[in-house]
């Protein structure tokens, strides 16, 4: 069984950075697509940063230039550096992996607040 246990969140100050990391249990996770996912209250969740086993990525665009997608493939971790964070930026945060099958974190929330 595969699990994934995120860490990182926390209240930031508007302009503020923050690092989640996600870390995946099990083996074999090289060979996987990794990636973060947020819910802001009363919204669907969304898609924030993608990255592929051969290092590809992929950001939405509300947070291109400012969130950083990065893993390492030795500790089965993913992390999403964050930058010049803002109140839009609140939300729960979900770390995913798949390839035929997709697996979830529980979620760490981020909150943006002066």
């Amino acid at each position: 069984q595969v699990q994934l246990v995120e860490s990182g969140g926390g209240l930031v100050q508007p302009g503020g950075s923050l690092r989640l990391s996600c870390a995946a249990s099990g083996s074999g996770f090289s060979i996987y697509n990794m990636g973060w996912y947020r819910q802001a209250p009363g919204k669907q969740r969304e898609l924030v940063a993608t990255i592929t086993s051969r290092g590809a990525t992929n950001y939405a665009d509300s947070v291109k230039g400012r969130f950083f997608v990065s893993r390492d493939n030795a500790k089965n971790m993913v992390y999403l550096q964050m930058n010049s964070l803002g109140p839009e930026d609140t939300a729960v945060y979900y770390c995913k992996v798949w390839l035929v099958k997709s697996y979830w974190g529980q979620g760490t929330q981020v909150t943006v607040s002066s």
